[in-house]
C-alpha cells in the first residue's frame, strides 16, 4: 500500500515538472551561469553576483553556479569574490541567457587569507543558519598533524563541533554521536571517513574544492541523520589546459592531474599513499621488518557537456588501509561512485538525476596453529535521486525531488579452516524520500524558507526476525520470505526558517527542524574503531528522532570586514540509542537484545567572531553547551551526560601574511574534559578485589588544550616557470600538553588502585613540500 502511494506521488511529481517546464513566468528572464578561477578553472562557491541598480542579487552555490531572476531589460551584472578582481557583463535581457564569469586573482591575493567563501553579507541576509562553509584555500593554511591537511580536523574548529578523541577524525555536532552525522563525497554517502584508526581522513586536499557543514537544519533533499550533514565536493571543471598539484610530506605523498579532452570533456585523477611501512625494512627486528602499515586513496572524475542543457559527470573514490604482521592481516576501506546528469528543462527549471554506489568493508585474517581465520563485515548502498530547482521570482524559489536507497547491512561472517562457517544474516532495507521546499521573500525585511520531507523505511525479507521479552531475551523467531516488505515506518520531517533584517548590517534568524534516523552504528568506543556494525530500525528498534529549535543574532561591522554572531539551540531527542552494560556488539546475532532506548536533550549557545580580509585574518568562537541522556535501563534510569558532552569549548585561529613569500598560522583549542566513569570503591570476594564504579559518566577527564603553529614559505611567488612550489612547516601541540587519550585503572592485591593516563602526541613537528603546475 505504501509503495503504491509513493509511486503515485512520483507520477504526480513527474507530471508537474513537465507541466511547469514550459510555462511563462510573468515576463521574467533568468540570467545564470558559472563562476570560475580563470587560471585554474576551479569553481568559486560563494561568489557574489548582482544586477547593478536593482535589489536582485545571489551567491554561487557549492558548484559555482548562480541564477538571477529579473524582469526583461538591460542590466549590468557584476561578479565579486574576495581575493579576485571584480568583473562586469552588460546583458540585454530580452530572454533568459547564460553569463559565465572567469575571475582573475587580484594583485594582492596572496597577502589576503580568506576565512569565508560566502558572499560578504550572506551571513546576515541569508535565511540559512547553522551552516559553515570553507574552501581549500582556507583549509591548507592551517597547521595539521604530521603535515597532512585534514578536512575532518578542520571542521572540529567550528562552533558546536567537537573532536571525539585526541588526534582523531571523528566529530560530534551539538552533543550528537558520530553516527548521527551524514558524510557525503560528491553526494555519495561515506560510512567511515578515516584512515589509520581515525588519525587521518580519506579526503585528499588536492582533490577537494570545499565543504559545507549543516548543523541540524539539513537540506530536505538529504535525510536520515539527526545531527549534521557534511558535504565534501571535489574539483569540478578542469582548466583549459593540462595541470596538476601535489605534495611530499613525512607521512604521505599525493598527486592530482587534470585536463581536458576536446572542447566539451574534462577529467581529473588523484592519488595519495602513506609510506611508513617503507622504513620497516631498515629494522633489524624481523617482526617489524615483515610488517605492513599504509593507506591509499584514489579519486577520479570525468565530465562531459553534451549541450547547453545537458551535462553528465562521473565521480569515483576508492581507499584502503592495510595492516599486516607475522600473525595476521587487517584491511578496511571505502568505495564510492556516482553518475550525475544535469538537465535544464527551461531557464526557470533545473534538474539533477543521479545514481550513487557506496561500499564500506573491513576484513581480518590470521593464522594460529595452522588454522586460518577470516572475518569480514560492511555496508553497501545503491541510491537513485532526482532533484529539481524551480525559480519563479521572489515568492517562489522551489526545490523538490525524490530519492530511494537500498541498504544491505552485513554484520559479520567468520570462516575457520576445518570448521563450519558462521555467518550473521544480512539485513536489507529500502529508504525513500519525497520532499518539497520553498524560499520566499515576504517583505523587504522578512524572508522564509519552509518545506516538508516524507520519509519511508521498509525492512525487506530473506531474514529471520526475532521478538524479545521484557528481559531482552529471545521470545520468538519469525522467518520472512526474500523480497517481501515485512515492516514499514512512515515519518514526516517539517522544516521552517526565517530571517528578519534589522538593517543592512544585522538580522535575527530562527529555525525549526524535525529529523529522523533509520540506521545507526553499534559502537561504544570514542577512538574511532573501523570495526563498524551498522544496524537498521526494525519492529524492535524504532527510528531515532529529534526536534531542533535554534535562534540567533547576526551583525557585521566595518563594511563586512568583521562577522559576528550568537546562536542558541535546543534539541529534544526521542528513541536515543545506548547499549547495555558489557554489551556484545560484534558477531552477535541478537544485537537488538543489547540495545536500550530512551530520550535525550542538548542545548547550548555559540558565539563567533571572524575577520575576513587583510593581512591578519581568523576567527574566535566559544561554545557553552550540555548534552544528556535518560534511558530507563541505563544508569538506574537516572539522567547522565552524553559521551561527547563538553561544557566549554574555545577555538582561536589566526593567519598573518607577512608578505607574498611568508605567511604564518596559529590555532589554539580548549575543551572541557570528556565525561567518563571512574571506580569509586572496591569489594573483596575470596581474597580478590573488584572495583565499584560510579554512575555512568559522573566524572570528567582533565581539560583538553593545545597550540598548533605553521609557517608557509613561497620561494618565488612571481615565478612564471611551469612548476611552482611552497614549503609548509608545522608543529602540532607546540607546548607539549599531555592530553589524556585513555585512562586505565589497575590494582595489585590489597593495594590502593592506581590510575594510568595514556597520551598520544606531545610535540609533533612536520614539513611538507607542495607544488602545482
Amino acid at each position: 500500500m505504501h509503495s503504491r502511494i509513493f509511486g503515485v506521488c512520483i507520477l504526480f511529481l513527474c507530471c508537474w515538472v513537465q507541466a511547469i517546464s514550459g510555462q511563462n513566468r510573468e515576463q521574467k528572464v533568468v540570467i545564470g551561469g558559472t563562476v570560475t578561477d580563470k587560471l585554474s578553472g576551479e569553481t568559486l562557491p560563494g561568489a557574489s553576483i548582482y544586477a547593478k541598480g536593482t535589489p536582485a542579487g545571489t551567491s554561487a552555490d557549492s558548484k559555482g553556479t548562480y541564477r538571477l531572476s529579473l524582469r526583461k531589460g538591460r542590466y549590468t551584472i557584476r561578479c565579486t569574490f574576495m581575493g579576485y578582481r571584480t568583473q562586469e557583463a552588460t546583458v540585454n535581457a530580452l530572454s533568459s541567457e547564460t553569463v559565465d564569469f572567469q575571475l582573475e586573482p587580484g594583485a594582492h591575493e596572496l597577502e589576503e587569507v580568506v576565512v569565508s567563501s560566502r558572499a560578504r553579507d550572506a551571513n546576515v541576509k541569508s535565511v540559512e543558519m547553522g551552516i559553515e562553509r570553507m574552501n581549500m584555500g582556507e583549509i591548507k593554511r592551517l597547521p595539521m598533524l604530521m603535515g597532512e591537511v585534514d578536512v575532518l580536523k578542520v571542521i572540529q574548529l567550528l562552533p558546536g563541533v567537537q573532536a571525539t578523541a585526541e588526534g582523531g577524525s571523528g566529530f560530534s555536532v551539538r552533543g550528537g554521536s558520530p553516527d548521527q552525522n551524514l558524510i557525503l563525497l560528491d553526494n555519495t554517502t561515506v560510512y567511515n571517513a578515516s584512515h589509520l584508526f581515525g588519525f587521518f581522513s580519506i579526503f585528499n586536499n588536492d582533490v577537494v574544492s570545499g565543504l559545507e557543514l549543516y548543523k541540524g537544519d539539513l537540506p530536505l533533499q538529504t535525510g536520515g541523520r539527526l545531527s549534521s550533514l557534511l558535504s565534501v565536493q571535489t574539483r569540478s571543471d578542469a582548466p583549459g589546459r593540462f595541470g596538476g598539484s601535489g605534495g611530499i610530506g613525512l607521512i604521505a605523498s599525493r598527486l592530482m592531474l587534470e585536463g581536458v579532452a576536446g572542447k566539451r570533456t574534462s577529467w581529473m585523477i588523484g592519488g595519495r599513499r602513506s609510506y611508513a611501512d617503507l622504513f620497516f625494512g631498515l629494522s633489524t627486528e624481523e617482526t617489524v621488518k615483515n610488517s605492513t602499515l599504509y593507506f591509499y586513496d584514489l579519486n577520479a572524475k570525468v565530465a562531459h557537456q553534451f549541450s547547453d542543457r545537458d551535462k553528465i559527470e562521473w565521480n569515483a573514490y576508492h581507499g584502503q588501509d592495510v595492516f599486516g604482521a607475522e600473525m595476521g592481516k587487517f584491511n578496511y576501506g571505502n568505495t564510492a561512485s556516482s553518475l550525475l546528469w544535469r538537465h535544464r528543462f527551461s531557464e526557470e527549471l533545473l534538474s539533477k538525476f543521479s545514481v550513487n554506489l557506496s561500499d564500506y568493508r573491513y576484513r581480518l585474517g590470521a593464522t594460529f596453529d595452522r588454522m586460518d581465520i577470516r572475518w569480514g563485515a560492511g555496508i553497501f548502498d545503491v541510491a537513485v535521486k532526482a532533484d529539481f530547482n524551480h525559480h519563479a521570482g521572489k515568492r517562489l524559489n522551489l526545490t523538490y525531488g525524490l530519492s530511494s536507497v537500498m541498504h544491505r547491512l552485513d554484520p559479520g561472517a567468520v570462516s575457520i579452516s576445518g570448521y563450519q562457517d558462521y555467518d550473521l544474516q544480512s539485513q536489507k532495507a529500502l529508504e525513500h524520500g519525497l520532499y518539497l521546499s520553498n524560499e520566499q521573500q515576504i517583505t523587504d525585511r522578512l524572508s522564509l524558507r519552509y518545506g516538508l520531507r516524507w520519509s519511508v523505511f521498509q525492512n525487506l525479507g530473506g531474514v529471520t526476525a526475532y521478538r524479545y521479552d521484557a528481559n531482552h531475551e529471545v521470545a520468538d523467531s519469525i522467518p520472512h520470505k526474500a523480497g517481501n516488505v515485512y515492516h514499514t515506518y512512515n515519518r514526516l520531517e517539517p522544516r521552517i526558517g526565517a530571517v528578519y533584517l534589522l538593517n543592512e548590517r544585522s538580522s535575527l534568524k530562527a529555525h525549526y527542524a524535525h529529523n529522523v534516523q533509520f540506521i545507526q552504528l553499534a559502537e561504544n568506543s570514542a577512538s574511532g574503531s573501523p570495526l563498524n556494525v551498522w544496524f537498521p530500525a526494525s519492529p524492535n528498534i524504532r527510528p531515532q528522532a529529534v526536534d531542533i529549535i535554534s535562534a540567533g543574532y547576526f551583525r557585521n561591522f566595518m563594511d563586512n570586514l568583521y562577522e559576528t554572531s550568537v546562536e542558541a539551540y535546543y534539541k529534544d531527542m526521542k528513541q536515543v540509542i545506548d547499549f547495555a552494560e558489557h554489551a556484545e556488539l560484534l558477531m552477535n546475532q541478537h544485537l537488538e537484545g543489547e540495545i536500550r532506548t530512551g530520550t535525550g536533550r542538548a542545548y547550548g549557545i555559540e558565539w563567533s567572531v571572524k575577520k575576513n580580509t587583510g593581512k591578519l585574518t581568523g576567527f574566535l568562537n566559544y561554545t557553552l553547551s550540555r548534552s544528556e541522556r535518560t534511558i530507563p535501563e541505563v544508569n538506574g534510569g537516572r539522567t547522565y551526560l552524553a559521551p561527547y558532552d563538553k561544557t566549554h569549548a574555545v577555538n582561536i585561529v589566526l593567519n598573518y601574511a607577512f608578505s607574498k613569500k611568508i605567511a604564518a598560522s596559529a590555532t589554539w583549542i580548549f575543551a572541557s574534559g570528556a565525561p567518563t566513569t571512574y571506580p569509586t570503591g572496591r569489594f573483596q570476594v575470596g581474597g580478590e578485589y573488584f572495583p565499584i564504579y560510579s554512575g555512568r559518566n559522573e566524572y570528567r577527564k582533565p581539560a583538553y588544550h593545545r597550540l598548533d603553529l605553521s609557517l608557509t614559505y613561497v620561494p618565488n611567488p612571481h615565478s612564471k616557470k611551469w612548476l611552482k612550489g611552497e614549503w609548509n612547516f608545522s608543529v602540532y601541540n607546540a607546548y607539549g600538553r599531555k592530553n589524556p587519550w585513555l585512562i586505565t585503572y589497575s590494582q595489585t592485591g590489597a593495594s590502593t588502585p592506581t590510575a594510568e593516563m595514556t597520551y598520544l602526541f606531545r610535540f609533533v613537528p612536520s614539513i611538507t613540500y607542495n607544488f602545482k603546475f
